[in-house]
């Protein structure tokens, strides 16, 4: 079963991973100036979000979006992810560097990273309104932990229709669905790395942020310290300008 994605734009490939609240849907406002600015921009929806639903069998996010670069004929890509998605991009980088040429992770996730008591406490409670039947409840925890105050209603909507459409699928699972967990090495990640953090956003992700600098071989650090944990629905502009920015230095065009 091939993920369900989108395909915009000529040039270098920019691979699009969305974060574990959202889809696709959410790199919305980034996708035109990313395509302006020269690019192939390609969006995924992992399993169990969006429009691609769970298979009964276990699989690994990873090893789907490799699948799908090889059905694209893409033998080389750029990585924008966020939250859940930076953690499957850095995972992608140090299992196949050779195909990764950059990584922008925005408020990423890293497997093998240890909850701390906040974060804990929010899987919690949401499990608890989940078993309680109250979807609605559970969407709105999500809302109001992952968004920052900058952000606007209609990114507030956003992320309730996607988060919303995600438990429903998931709630649907069949039986013999999961993710596969994979051991890999982060010193093997040898492309650059735009590191963005929210100084808004929950601990255990501006913890990350912080300590990437010293697990990969080239990243740089940036906290934006208006951002929650997804600063480009917060501020969509500025981020599309650190992105492009980024990419300049990093994918020449041309």
């Amino acid at each position: 079963m091939t993920l369900a994605y989108d395909v915009t734009g000529d040039g270098p490939a920019l691979v699009l991973l969305h974060s574990g609240v959202c889809d696709r849907r959410m790199w919305d406002p980034q996708v035109p100036a990313l395509v302006d600015a020269g690019y192939q921009v390609v969006r995924c929806d992992f399993r169990g979000f969006g429009a691609s639903p769970l298979p009964d069998r276990r699989h690994n996010d990873a090893e789907d979006v490799l699948d799908l670069l090889d059905t694209l004929g893409i033998e080389q890509a750029a990585l924008i992810a966020s939250s859940y998605g930076g953690g499957v991009a850095v995972e992608i980088a140090a299992r196949r560097p050779d195909r990764i040429s950059a990584m922008a992770l925005l408020c990423t996730g890293l497997p093998g990273h240890e909850p701390t008591a906040e974060l804990r406490a929010f899987g919690e409670r949401e499990d608890a309104l989940l078993e309680a039947g109250d979807v609605a409840g559970a969407v709105e925890l999500n809302v109001d932990t992952w968004l920052g105050p900058e952000a606007e209603e209609t990114a507030r909507e956003a992320v309730r229709v996607m988060q919303r459409h995600a438990f429903e699928v998931q709630l649907a699972a069949p039986e013999g669905a999961g993710r596969n967990k994979v051991d890999f090495d982060l010193s093997a990640v040898k492309a650059p790395c735009l590191v963005l953090s929210g100084g808004r956003d929950l601990t255990d992700f501006r913890e990350i942020a912080a300590r990437l600098p010293g697990l990969l071989a080239d990243a740089r650090y940036l906290e934006l310290p208006w951002a929650g944990h997804l600063p480009s629905l917060e501020r969509p502009a500025a981020v599309t300008e650190l992105l492009t920015g980024y990419l300049r230095e990093t994918v020449p065009v041309g």
